[in-house]
């Protein structure tokens, strides 16, 4: 059942007044593909606009607290925690892991993957001028914890 479907076929918003408070947790992953020359430069710390992990990793953040402002049926959230991991895959990626938590009504998986895929984006737009064939991809939800629904975790 989609629960963001009235009994006409409408959108709304999900009312979770009566829901219990819970602990919940979600966590979310993105690549991005880069040629080995771009990664190389990120790692050694030679990209002209600065830290892009650290850019990366701050627009995540900020995102995931936006993630009511761009996704038009999720409830603002109070977040308790958001983390966001960027790392050197192979030659020619970086993998971004980000983790949300919160004590509430309603889960934070659009919140981690909104933090994922906005890292991302903004690896992208830091590194443009030297890349433009990078590719995103592999959003996707690892594991979440807590709520009606149970614990859910990616098969590997």
């Amino acid at each position: 059942m989609l629960t963001h479907l009235d009994s006409q076929g409408r959108a709304n918003m999900v009312d979770v007044t009566e829901k219990a408070v819970t602990e919940r947790e979600a966590t979310a992953e993105a690549r991005v593909r880069m040629l080995p020359q771009t990664l190389q430069m990120i790692v050694d710390g030679e990209h002209p606009k600065g830290d892009v992990f650290a850019v990366a990793r701050i627009a995540g953040i900020q995102a995931a607290k936006k993630t009511s402002d761009l996704i038009p049926l999720c409830h603002p959230l109070m977040l308790t925690s958001v983390k966001v991991e960027l790392s050197a895959e192979g030659a020619d990626a970086v993998r971004i892991v980000a983790r949300c938590k919160l004590a509430g009504q309603t889960g934070v998986e659009m919140e981690a993957l909104t933090a994922a895929s906005v890292a991302a984006l903004t690896i992208y737009d830091m590194c443009k001028a030297v890349d433009k064939g990078m590719v995103i991809e592999q959003v996707r939800l690892l594991e979440k914890v807590g709520g009606k629904s149970g614990h859910y975790k990616v098969q590997a």
